[in-house]
């Protein structure tokens, strides 16, 4: 009742708008931690600051601009220097948080519910797709990002003392950064998510001891193999376990940024010398407005930018395939991209050592890497053999995730490798691409021949067949290229057919004729649904 009071005797005495105007001005200084209106004014036409500087004390008193230091030195705020790779990195993040809650309340972790949750998302949901693509767009950048500030941080030599635990901690957030990707990429439960998993989960088997890996292989998967437990301990890692790793490592990561700080380019110091926490007042550069209304303008690019993939059709989409099949295995089944370097691995050797050995030796390096660097200079010219170390290992890395690709010591059979071609058993494929109404089917039983000229053929079918008749005398070449018998006066024939209302059965069939042999034929059937829209993907 007092406090009624109180506010009915300020107002009568200082007028209702002048009480509103100051009790705002009020809201707006404990919100900014200092600023008032006037302050937030000047602060967004450039003016000089009052004094004391009341922009100074959100950096000790907000919750958020605690993370920043009040002033930087201004070689290190150029854009060139350090592309603004960590702020993306965590904006990318906030990125993911705020997709994800979104995706979060349309999705159940069972695989009796997890796929048809996520055709809901796709197709009911408003902006449903279109959330879902953002947040795939925004983990794989965040992966690629990261990356990218691991490579500038070494390549500038700012890993070295006194930044040898900032580095380490920026290797936790880096490996917390996959695991995060990787544990989503079950949560689908389509056949690209499944055994792409299987091939990732099959690796925790493989460590040593046998009892170690078959017990790592349980607490992740809470069975010998992927089911309700298996989706559902990757649920809690992808949306609880893991960002509360990212943001208490995000969170010791800023502090030591701000506590050393960042460290200037080699050209302006001495071997052996750390002056990024001594700046001269001529070389300060102020957070508020400079740094900030940088750093928003190019986070508003890059919104931008994604925004604009999505939108033009640039990124194809988060992809949605097949149900989880455990009895069928895909062919050309792949592990996540970032990981393709490890699949590449595993095709050299021993699972255990290949799988296993060899990764955890990779990631335990960089994390000793600055505490076994003993040489003080940052400067390129000093530095020759650690970046030719680091120029190889970036080539034997791209050769590896090359060879972690199908084109690598995978083998199928010719033929089952042009049906492939024509079309995958997941994804999309040139046939599924003709668009329903040019799925055409022949006046004789509905079949194209890739040796004959196709009188009634749409031009996409055409197209296709022409195509078709390009892989098959691809696939003859690389076969006999490898010793391997080909598709000798191979050919091939598509069959469409209308199987009912609204659904087109399409038979792929490649015949050749091997030396003294009579004619081999491989056959294989696919469905496509009239609703499907591969022709719009």
């Amino acid at each position: 009742m007092s406090i009624l009071q109180n506010v009915t005797n300020e107002i009568r005495t200082e007028g209702l708008s002048p009480w509103a105007l100051r009790q705002l001005d009020v809201f707006i200084t404990r919100l900014t931690t200092g600023m008032n209106w006037n302050d937030l004014r000047g602060l967004a036409r450039g003016d000089e600051p009052r004094r004391p500087n009341p922009r100074l004390k959100v950096h000790s008193e907000s919750f958020w601009f605690h993370i920043k230091p009040s002033f930087y030195h201004e070689s290190v705020t150029k854009l060139t220097y350090t592309f603004r790779l960590g702020l993306l990195s965590t904006y990318l993040f906030v990125v993911e948080v705020i997709t994800g809650i979104f995706l979060m309340i349309y999705y159940a972790p069972t695989p009796e519910r997890a796929y048809g949750d996520m055709l809901n998302i796709i197709s009911n949901v408003p902006f449903g797709q279109f959330m879902r693509d953002i947040h795939r767009l925004a983990a794989e950048a965040m992966v690629i990002i990261v990356v990218l500030h691991m490579v500038r941080t070494f390549l500038t030599g700012s890993y070295k003392k006194p930044r040898q635990f900032t580095w380490l901690t920026g290797v936790v957030l880096l490996l917390a950064t996959l695991l995060m990707s990787f544990s989503g990429y079950l949560l689908p439960w389509d056949q690209l998510a499944f055994w792409a998993v299987t091939i990732g989960t099959s690796m925790a088997d493989k460590a040593p001891p046998p009892a170690l890996g078959n017990a790592t292989k349980l607490l992740l998967l809470g069975a010998p193999d992927i089911g309700p437990s298996g989706l559902l301990r990757f649920y809690l890692l992808h949306v609880l376990l893991v960002p509360l790793v990212i943001i208490f490592f995000f969170f010791v990561h800023y502090y030591k940024v701000v506590r050393v700080g960042i460290s200037l380019p080699s050209s302006e110091e001495e071997v052996g010398q750390d002056t990024a926490k001594r700046v001269p007042a001529d070389r300060r550069k102020y957070y508020l407005p400079d740094v900030f209304t940088d750093e928003m303008m190019f986070l508003g690019i890059i919104t931008f930018i994604l925004l604009a993939l999505i939108v033009f059709g640039v990124y194809p989409g988060a992809p949605l395939e097949h149900h989880a099949n455990p009895l069928k295995t895909p062919l050309h089944t792949e592990a996540p991209w970032y990981f393709l370097w490890i699949q590449g691995l595993l095709k050299l050797g021993d699972p255990t050592l290949m799988g296993v050995i060899v990764p955890t030796i990779v990631f335990g390096f960089l994390f000793i890497l600055p505490y076994i660097d003993f040489n003080p200079s940052r400067k390129a010219k000093d530095r020759r053999v650690a970046l030719s170390l680091f120029l190889i290992a970036s080539a034997v890395f791209i050769i590896l995730s090359w060879m972690g690709t199908p084109w690598y010591a995978v083998e199928s059979p010719p033929a089952e490798e042009v049906v492939q071609l024509m079309l995958p058993e997941e994804g999309v494929g040139p046939v599924r691409e003709i668009p329903w109404e040019s799925l055409t089917i022949s006046p004789e039983a509905g079949l194209w021949d890739t040796r004959s000229q196709n009188e009634g053929a749409s031009p996409e079918v055409e197209e296709v067949m022409e195509l078709y008749a390009d892989f098959i005398h691809e696939e003859n070449a690389a076969a006999l290229e490898k010793g391997n018998a080909g598709l000798r006066d191979g050919y091939g024939k598509m069959i469409v057919e209308n199987w009912q209302d609204g659904l087109k059965k399409v038979t792929m069939r490649v015949f050749w004729t091997p030396e003294g042999q009579d004619e081999q034929t491989f056959e294989k059937p696919f469905y496509i649904h009239q609703d499907s829209g591969y022709a719009n993907e």
